[in-house]
């Protein structure tokens, strides 16, 4: 997999768009409403929030992704449409119609998704005035311009795009995400958009994403909060002219491996750039019966308040961690279980290992943390990615509205 720059539009046949609606707040000039469109018809996948409440948006996108084809992306920022009842999904229709129209292509072809404030009637009449703005900016350049569009808390847009060499020719994935707060996945928090230029049919490109979600947007926790608009979505357009990828075949494994690592590279963004974090930690699971224990045990501890407050604090409380790992619904074996944090060895055999707070406690305070957890019950492990709980998350959050 070969890095490239320009997000969305590295892969062929990809345009994309952004304009101030005024969504955020009527009169600014923030970005706030994007477009991602294929000169062509698209093979279409998508991953939703598991939330029983879910946006208007989401009920829609499911739809399209159920029938496999799509040609354009539409967001907005700065409301969710969540909690809008049937006006909601009357104004993500018009939405679609719109940009259809604009576009020249069917509504039922273009994916809508939001994000921002819940229960709050979309302004109808200056979102159609930004996807007006959104068409005219259309550009093979606009990748960055849509990743700034879709921010709400994010301090800073998440793009990336690479390269894959394939027996018939290169292809080329490209995406962009946002998420800062309400960040505990099952599913993630977040949305997130990719473009490529393979030739693939979407029932195999719906499981190649949701394999890659697993291991990427499904492992990471800001918060203890789900969303009521979570949205991974991915448009393959072909344009590469390489030949359909067939499941099981090298080309179709090297093209899973490269989707699950642009995925991991964006989920990884999003916990960097937590609401007030000031902490990456990585909680490993080893020595677990199965992966799903493992990752459940590393979940866990990734979303304790009390380890997260540690984590900010620089605390290397291991009686918290190992206190998680208790609770996850896992059995194992106290008496044979190691914790590492920062590589150092603080728990052995279910008991702490003396003088070590002096070693571990200045490791503490640098930006990127490890914890690893050792269980005897198999071979398995998992993996989770977690921020700190800082002060300012509670005044971000605390704000959000006001």
């Amino acid at each position: 997999m070969k890095p490239l720059t320009n997000g969305l539009c590295a892969a062929a046949g990809f345009r994309a768009g952004a304009a101030a609606a005024g969504v955020k707040k009527a009169g600014t000039t923030r970005l706030d409403c994007a477009l991602i469109v294929s000169d062509r018809p698209c093979q279409v996948a998508g991953v939703f929030t598991t939330n029983r409440v879910f946006a208007a948006p989401v009920k829609y996108c499911r739809e399209i992704c159920a029938k496999g084809q799509a040609r354009a992306f539409l967001v907005n920022s700065g409301n969710a449409n969540a909690c809008t009842g049937d006006q909601g999904y009357a104004d993500t229709l018009a939405m679609a119609a719109r940009a259809g129209t604009l576009l020249s292509i069917p509504a039922e072809e273009i994916c809508v998704s939001s994000t921002g404030v819940i229960g709050v009637p979309m302004p109808l009449d200056r979102v159609m005035k930004g996807i007006e703005g959104c068409v005219a900016a259309l550009s093979t350049e606009g990748s960055a311009q849509a990743a700034q569009a879709i921010m709400t808390t994010d301090t800073r847009p998440k793009e990336l795009a690479c390269e894959v060499a394939l027996s018939s020719g290169t292809v080329r994935i490209g995406g962009i995400a946002k998420g800062s707060g309400m960040i505990a996945p099952s599913m993630a928090t977040m949305l997130a958009f990719l473009t490529t230029d393979a030739a693939i049919d979407a029932p195999l490109l719906q499981k190649l994403l949701k394999e890659a979600a697993d291991d990427s947007f499904n492992c990471i926790c800001i918060d203890n909060d789900m969303s009521t608009n979570d949205s991974l979505m991915i448009l393959a357009n072909g344009a590469s002219g390489t030949a359909t990828l067939q499941e099981g075949s090298e080309d179709c494994q090297r093209f899973a491996g490269a989707l699950k690592d642009l995925c991991a590279s964006l989920a990884r963004e999003l916990v960097l750039d937590g609401e007030g974090a000031t902490k990456f930690i990585t909680i490993t699971v080893e020595g677990a019966k199965d992966r799903a224990s493992a990752r459940q045990i590393a979940a866990t501890i990734a979303r304790s308040q009390l380890c997260k407050t540690a984590f900010y604090g620089c605390d290397a409380n291991w009686g918290r961690i190992v206190c998680a790992a208790g609770y996850a619904g896992i059995p194992f074996d106290v008496d044979s279980t190691d914790l590492y944090i920062q590589g150092v060895h603080v728990f052995q055999n279910g008991r702490p290992l003396p003088d070590k707070d002096a070693e571990v406690q200045p490791l503490m305070a640098e930006p990127k943390l490890a914890v690893r957890l050792s269980l005897q019950e198999g071979t398995a492990r998992g993996h989770y990615w977690t921020s700190d709980l800082s002060t300012e998350y509670v005044k971000i959050n605390a704000d959000y509205r006001t």
